[in-house]
């Protein structure tokens, strides 16, 4: 986005300092705002700290400079309106319980992206925590950019997306959200609810099944495109019954959710008969390696925050859901991990039980047994 664009110089929050924190952290600074960037380790801070700035390379080229960069969250959050969680899903626990102390009234507090119930998830943590502060609680229903960092303080991105809706745990809320990131982001806009972004997460379709299935060459450390040459048509055809099951559970709450076909389009503007060939068109999946080991958040991020809770919803609500449930148990087998014990269940997240009623009452923020 182009500097003459920005209404107003912001104080920003970036809690994380990977792939996409890196992106969004010096995107954000070479637009021309102030921005703190917090990770909980020094490694991924030395580069930074040493530039001062981060090099933008890919859609968006130039040096971002980087107002501070800290693994003390007080001072990342201190006097910031709007807090960017760019940690994945499975740290969303972590950041809540760390920022927890230091919150204060009028705080937004955006999840990129909340996966699938992040925002309940971390409503629950500060309802744990007794927090006081008046904060509004957000997610996103993907991640804005699709980067990979190329150095200590270097990042490409490949592309950013086009469409992306955003929604708060009080549904009221939705538009001074909108309204406060679109001072920077125009690609956000308003979403129905927290329960329609999370299972419109399709990141649940694309990421898990694609690891399982390529296992072999992804252990073998082959390099191949991820989306385009990981997956195949038969690949694909699993990846649309993942997307079919998503959808069916989406219904049973009363929720039309998008398939990842629509997605495609919406986000990148690919279009196809079929997933594959949508996949296929898209021009910003190129370029994009596999990943390197099983152990990284394409399964122990997307398991455990993504397709357990859509399958855990959908047991809760009498909705089979077989080609999930496949995925994450090759996926436990694969990592040696129980991801059923350890993942966002109806249990976990509080909600078991919980009559159609009182789940779409959640969704808006307004259930009776907060």
């Amino acid at each position: 986005m182009p500097n003459n664009m920005i209404k107003s110089k912001n104080k920003i929050a970036v809690l994380g300092a990977g792939h996409g924190g890196l992106a969004m952290a010096g995107h954000l600074a070479l637009m021309g705002h102030n921005v703190n960037l917090f990770n909980r380790g020094e490694e991924r801070l030395w580069g930074v700290k040493s530039s001062g700035a981060i090099e933008i390379t890919g859609e968006v080229e130039g040096f971002g400079k980087i107002n501070m960069a800290t693994t003390s969250i007080k001072d990342a959050i201190e006097g910031v309106e709007l807090i960017m969680v760019v940690v994945p899903a499975s740290g969303h626990r972590w950041i809540a319980e760390q920022i927890a102390p230091y919150l204060v009234d009028g705080q937004i507090i955006v999840l990129h992206p909340g996966r699938t119930f992040g925002a309940l998830e971390f409503k629950n943590i500060l309802i744990q925590k007794q927090v006081k502060a008046d904060v509004i609680i957000s997610e996103a229903q993907t991640f804005i950019y699709a980067s990979r960092a190329t150095g200590p303080s270097q990042v490409h991105i490949f592309r950013i997306k086009h469409s992306i809706p955003v929604a708060s745990v009080r549904a009221h809320l939705i538009p001074k959200v909108i309204n406060k990131l679109r001072q920077f982001y125009p690609q956000f806009v308003p979403g129905d609810n927290i329960f329609k972004t999370s299972l419109e997460n399709i990141g649940s379709v694309f990421h898990p099944a694609l690891c399982v299935l390529n296992a072999g060459w992804i252990e073998h450390d082959i390099d191949y495109q991820f989306y385009h040459e990981g997956a195949t048509p038969s690949v694909a055809r699993v990846l649309e019954k993942i997307d079919e099951e998503r959808v069916n559970v989406s219904e049973a709450l009363g929720i039309r959710a998008i398939t990842a076909r629509q997605w495609l389009y919406m986000a990148y503007s690919a279009t196809g008969d079929t997933l594959f060939e949508a996949m296929r068109k898209n021009a910003g999946y190129r370029g994009i390696l596999a990943p390197r080991t099983l152990k990284m958040r394409y399964l122990e991020e997307d398991i455990p925050c993504s397709l357990v809770p859509i399958a855990s919803v959908g047991n809760m609500l009498g909705v089979e859901t077989p080609t999930i449930n496949s995925i994450i148990n090759l996926a436990c087998q694969l990592n040696g991990t129980n991801y059923w014990a350890i993942g966002r269940t109806v249990e976990n997240l509080g909600i078991a039980g919980m009559s159609l009623r009182e789940l779409r009452l959640l969704a808006i923020g307004e259930s009776p047994k907060q």
